[in-house]
């Protein structure tokens, strides 16, 4: 049995009258993927940046492996990864020096080349981030979530806006990172990509989790339910016949 890693307890944020996060509660388990679902507006870009110590919380108690967030919010900083936005990046500086400025932020002795490889960027290292793909610019994005060698990980959408090559391609990584034992926070608005890369999910609405499971725990609660698709659900849909008949190998600039 995996320890819990992050515990959130009655977790309240308020903005003035509004209150965007009520009083929710759920645990991580350590080495998962876990998804936090929901509508823009729900509450869960909230309560990731509350964890992530990027947003003061209203009440409530928030424990990251084992450091209290009123109390130790610079050691939870040490341990976790947070996916950066691409206005974090300065443009004149290519992946390596990137990489080796975000390291100095960390106070971190890092191989930049590494790194690189971990995400298949080895080739565009002399690269500035703006001459990147879509999909190349995602994965340099995870590798600085890498840098301080993280316990945990937060990604926000991931793989927003990339085609399904690139897509795929950010699953596989994604799972291999969980697979060298980092646990994974993921955020996304595709069903199937959660369905396909979470061992659990909270689906969370209008401040509240409203479900809290397994994908095909879920399924078969519905199910259950006596819901049944209009349409006959087919063994592939129409992103698999693009991938069989276009190849899985990246296609990139």
């Amino acid at each position: 049995m995996n320890r819990t890693i992050i515990s959130v307890k009655n977790l309240v944020k308020n903005y003035g009258d509004f209150q965007a996060v009520k009083g929710i509660s759920f645990d991580v388990q350590e080495g998962e993927i876990f998804g936090l679902l929901g509508p823009n507006g729900a509450g869960k870009s909230t309560t990731l940046e509350i964890i992530e110590t990027l947003r003061e919380k209203t009440s409530g108690e928030v424990i990251v492996d084992a450091f209290n967030l009123d109390k130790q919010p610079n050691e939870i900083k040490k341990i976790i990864g947070v996916q950066l936005q691409s206005s974090g990046y300065y443009p004149g500086l290519n992946l390596v020096e990137l990489m080796q400025l975000f390291a100095g932020l960390y106070n971190k002795n890092i191989d930049p080349m590494t790194l690189l490889d971990s995400v298949n960027l080895r080739d565009k290292a002399k690269n500035k981030y703006k001459e990147l793909s879509g999909g190349q610019k995602q994965r340099f994005s995870i590798a600085t979530t890498l840098i301080n060698t993280p316990k945990i990980i937060f990604l926000d959408e991931p793989t927003t806006g990339l085609d399904p090559q690139a897509r795929r391609n950010l699953w596989d990584l994604i799972i291999e990172i969980r697979n060298r034992g980092t646990t994974v926070i993921i955020t996304t608005h595709y069903m199937d990509e959660a369905e396909v890369l979470c061992d659990r999910v909270a689906i969370i609405d209008s401040g509240k989790i409203i479900s809290l499971a397994s994908p095909d725990q879920l399924i078969d609660d519905l199910l259950a339910s006596g819901f049944e698709r209009t349409k006959q659900v087919k063994l592939a849909n129409l992103e698999d016949v693009f991938i069989n008949l276009t190849g899985k190998h990246l296609r990139e600039e």
